[in-house]
């Protein structure tokens, strides 16, 4: 369980491995800048060789921003700490900014993480941040259907994009420790005005935290978060089980699940399971409902009473642009053949359809990527597996495809015998809802469903005996 700490403590660095470096997430406000400091301290006792460099990304959303870098950078000059600054450039969205510039951030800090060969980025996120985080949720989640697995908060580290490792070792530490740090270094740090426009929601709840119960609440809201957090892991651990019992991959876009799995006597585990799946075969970045998802299993279920299901009447259902088929054959899932992409330029580290990450050397226009397509589809021998014909057809034809000058090229990428389809090209599938963020509370499904359908191996966590507490 997380408890608040009044001094920051220097241990929770050393359970980090640091072997490859750190990128050190630093905005000039309290928090990062303490971050940094204790950093630097941490890895000049332990490991001063350990590659460290502080990254300040500059958003240009307010006028001083520019300077503010210019403050973290000359900081880092006198600490001896390599310091780069990163311009949010693209175009602003006129609605969904804190959620747009939380992207562009992790993004940009994913690439510098990336171009110094480095896998682990740092932020100075606090309890302070884990119990405005919580009680956010907590208020969406009173007055909406969900699952409750948003209470757990930040996770302690998140894998962004499956390669860059996000750790959060300041979680147990309040804001006015940090606060406290920096005054005994005579460091000052920025205070961005933004904190306090409560014209968005989180500096609403930042405050309503300071009033004389703020205390007590913070304290509430991450203990909420430790128990939520520990409840997350125990579930996707018994999701994944269900997941390596039940579930097969007898072609590329297509998975079956055994008739047992809707007679699985964990409940909860079973309709965790089969949102993560959907999601994956749908190409979604987000679970499915949880109540339309539990409703389809109960139909799933609806099989002669007190035995497994074994579909007499074939019954199909579509959830999250995934095409559920129940039958004697067991359950499959495949994508729906409606709204798939059109064909399109091949262009490097994009999501074809939220399914497949390509990676391309050659220069961009050089291919053309689209679905194989019913009519293709139909001309595929199909092995004899017991597996319904009809169903892998139907599968296939939803799987991406390569054209260069209006000639297919090969088979369908998801069923290559590896992922080096062309030279200087690759194809990976991803575990969808997972593919951007994967918090380190759901490492054991993702890890499962990556299995499964033959995605990238997780890298290893930045923490050693990493737990969700």
């Amino acid at each position: 369980m997380l408890t608040l700490e009044t001094e920051p403590d220097p241990s929770v660095f050393s359970q980090i491995d640091f072997t490859n470096g750190a990128v050190a997430a630093v905005s000039g406000g309290s928090d990062s800048t303490a971050l940094l400091l204790l950093l630097k301290d941490h890895l000049d006792r332990t490991a001063p060789a350990t590659k460290l460099l502080a990254v300040t990304i500059d958003h240009g959303l307010r006028p001083g921003s520019a300077a503010e870098a210019q403050a973290v950078a000359r900081l880092c000059v006198g600490r001896g700490i390599a310091h780069r600054t990163l311009v949010w450039s693209r175009r602003k969205p006129s609605t969904g900014l804190p959620a747009a510039a939380r992207e562009a951030r992790y993004r940009l800090l994913a690439e510098a993480a990336q171009a110094e060969g480095i896998g682990l980025v740092l932020t100075g996120h606090t309890a302070d941040d884990q119990a405005e985080t919580v009680l956010m949720r907590k208020a969406r989640e009173d007055g909406a259907r969900q699952d409750g697995r948003g209470l757990a908060g930040m996770a302690p580290a998140t894998l962004y994009d499956w390669r860059i490792w996000i750790a959060r070792p300041l979680l147990g530490t309040r804001r006015a420790a940090l606060r406290e740090v920096l005054q005994r270094a005579n460091v000052g740090w920025v205070e961005d005005p933004t904190n306090e426009d409560e014209a968005f929601e989180r500096p609403r709840i930042r405050a309503a935290l300071a009033d004389r119960n703020g205390t007590q609440r913070v304290e509430d809201a991450v203990a909420l978060a430790a128990r939520a957090a520990v409840e997350r892991e125990q579930l996707g651990h018994r999701a994944a089980a269900l997941i390596r019992g039940f579930a097969s991959r007898p072609t590329a876009g297509l998975i079956r699940l055994d008739p047992g799995f809707a007679t699985a006597s964990d409940d909860a585990a079973a309709v965790y399971a089969l949102r993560i799946l959907l999601a994956t075969v749908g190409g979604v970045a987000f679970l499915p409902d949880q109540v339309r998802s539990k409703a389809l299993l109960d139909r799933l279920r609806a099989g002669p009473s007190g035995t497994t299901p074994f579909f007499a009447t074939p019954f199909c259902a579509t959830l999250s642009r995934t095409v559920v088929d129940a039958r004697r054959a067991g359950i499959f899932l495949r994508r729906e053949t409606r709204n798939l992409p059109p064909a399109a330029p091949a262009v490097d580290n994009a999501l074809w359809d939220g399914r497949w990450r390509i990676t391309l050397d050659d220069e961009p226009g050089a291919f053309l990527i689209a679905p194989l397509g019913a009519a293709r589809a139909a001309k595929r021998p199909i092995a004899d597996d017991g597996t319904p014909p009809s169903l892998v057809r139907a599968a296939l034809a939803a799987e991406p495809v390569l054209w260069r000058a209006n000639e297919l090229l090969g088979e369908c990428l998801g069923s290559a015998q590896d992922s080096q389809v062309l030279p200087g090209m690759a194809v990976c599938p991803v575990v969808a809802p997972f593919a951007r963020f994967l918090p380190s509370f759901d490492l054991a499904p993702a890890g499962t469903v990556a299995a499964l359908i033959g995605a990238a191996l997780l890298p290893a966590t930045p923490f050693s005996g990493h737990t969700a507490s």
